[in-house]
């Protein structure tokens, strides 16, 4: 199965970015060629990048503590397993606390390291990082793996409380929706939302069925057209019937 998610605003879609290139980083920081580690420091470079809305780290604790009274009322609800209502509450509080003490602009640290700076400048030129521009980037990458990864790691580990709120939000975003099984006749799919406001929709489909659903939507109106991929790997509609399971959330 493959699950597709599509952002209605812009603040779910910076998170789903940001969370995309989290995976990718960790990816890369877990290998041992000095490419890879390239890699991983590029996708951080990214990662400030995107980073760069000073709201994100406010808008994140907002969130957080909207859910926590959300769920706080719950807590008197006969069906509810207050074991794992506690749990979730506990890592409310632990990641808002550390989001809290985090200090200064979001990869303040990164921006006043004049090192990975000089690195950073040169990434966004193609071969830019070549040993005769960057010697001293060089010589590191041939330092061992497990220096690079510790070192890494390091730079990286301030970030860290801002990731694990962004994660606990999308956690609690997904756990939102409940699927519900559909079919797009001759591979388009529309339904009417009647003003009302999600912020993710994620679809998920069988991987064997070969379809590629293109989506569109706003408050009123979702649109999913199906589409697959010739020899050439241009996209063609898909004129057969889709099953699908389709996922509506909103915190």
């Amino acid at each position: 199965m493959i699950v597709y998610e599509y952002p209605f605003n812009e603040r779910i879609r910076t998170l789903l970015r940001l969370e995309d290139l989290y995976d990718k980083f960790l990816y890369f920081l877990r290998q041992q060629h000095p490419y890879q580690h390239h890699v991983a420091l590029s996708t951080m470079f990214e990662m400030l990048e995107v980073c760069g809305r000073a709201d994100l780290k406010s808008d994140l604790l907002q969130e957080l503590e909207r859910q926590k009274q959300t769920l706080l009322g719950f807590k008197s609800h006969p069906n509810v397993q207050t074991d794992m209502l506690d749990a979730v509450l506990a890592d409310i509080d632990r990641i808002s606390t550390a989001l809290m003490g985090s200090q200064g602009k979001t990869g303040q640290h990164l921006r006043d390291n004049e090192w990975l700076m000089s690195i950073r400048g040169r990434t966004i030129i193609p071969g830019g990082a070549c040993e005769f521009d960057l010697p001293s980037y060089y010589a590191w990458q041939h330092k061992s793996a497990e220096h690079r990864i510790e070192e890494i790691a390091n730079w990286f580990s301030p970030l860290l409380p801002l990731f694990d709120a962004i994660g606990m939000v999308l956690r609690l975003l997904r756990e939102s929706g409940r699927p519900a099984k559909m079919i797009a006749q001759a591979g388009s799919y529309q339904q009417m939302l009647q003003g009302r406001v999600y912020q993710m929709l994620r679809l998920t489909i069988e991987e064997s069925s070969g379809a590629i659903p293109e989506i569109s939507a706003n408050k009123y109106m979702l649109w999913v057209r199906f589409t697959s991929q010739d020899g050439d790997m241009k996209p063609k509609p898909f004129e057969n019937d889709v099953p699908f399971e389709l996922s509506l959330c909103n915190l």
